[in-house]
C-alpha cells in the first residue's frame, strides 16, 4: 500500500504548527524525530520539517533555504466550502492574500510557501 503526504520546511516548528492548525485545522499527531512533526486533517498528513534559514536543501547545492516569498512549481490547494470565511481565517493565522478571483484565492503562508484556497462549487 502506498500513501502520500506533503512535507513543508519551516524555520520554527512551533510557528508552523500554530499556522497550519489555526489556518486549516490540522492537528499534531506525531513527532517521530527531533525537528519533524506530523499533522493530520481529514485523511491527509502534512509533515513539517524544521530547517534553519541559510541551510542547504541538498548536498552539493549552492542554494540556501530562505523563507521570504518564493515560487515553486508544487503548492497546496485547499478546497473549501466558504472561500470568504476560509480566507479570513487563513489571514488571521498569518497568511498573505496575493490574488483573489471568483472562487479562488492565491495566498502564501508565513514561511513564503504559496497555496490556494478553492471554493467548492455545487
Amino acid at each position: 500500500m502506498t500513501t502520500v503526504s506533503i512535507s513543508i520546511d519551516v524555520p520554527n516548528l512551533a510557528d508552523g504548527i500554530r499556522f497550519y492548525s489555526d489556518a486549516f485545522g490540522f492537528a499534531k499527531t506525531a513527532e517521530p524525530y527531533p525537528g519533524v512533526v506530523v499533522m493530520h486533517l481529514e485523511g491527509f498528513d502534512l509533515c513539517l520539517l524544521e530547517k534553519a534559514i541559510g541551510s542547504s536543501p541538498a548536498p552539493n547545492s549552492e542554494a540556501a533555504r530562505h523563507y521570504t516569498r518564493h515560487w515553486t512549481p508544487v503548492h497546496l490547494d485547499f478546497h473549501v466550502d466558504d472561500l470568504k470565511r476560509a480566507l479570513e481565517i487563513a489571514i488571521s493565522a498569518g497568511a498573505k492574500q496575493e490574488q483573489l478571483y471568483d472562487g479562488a484565492a492565491f495566498c502564501s503562508d508565513p514561511f513564503g510557501h504559496g497555496f490556494c484556497l478553492l471554493e467548492r462549487k455545487s
